[in-house]
């Protein structure tokens, strides 16, 4: 089950680009999980500050590595 710490989300959006179904909904005040959430975690890696969790490995299918922008 992916979880998203409200406390901790900056809002950035950048999981709702990566999210398969589209199931990661970016309000004014949250990020919701909506209820075709299928799960996956490609969301995960994206989160710049940890507030995603969760997810199930796919067998058979990785999450992309997240592009790091230049320092």
């Amino acid at each position: 089950m992916i979880v998203v710490d409200a406390d901790t989300c900056v809002l950035c959006g950048l999981c709702t680009g990566v999210c398969p179904p589209n199931a990661l909904e970016l309000t004014p005040t949250r990020l919701e999980v909506r209820t075709n959430c299928t799960d996956c975690g490609w969301c995960v890696p994206y989160c710049p500050v940890g507030a995603i969790s969760g997810g199930r490995p796919i067998r058979g299918r990785r999450s992309p590595a997240p592009e790091r922008p230049d320092a």
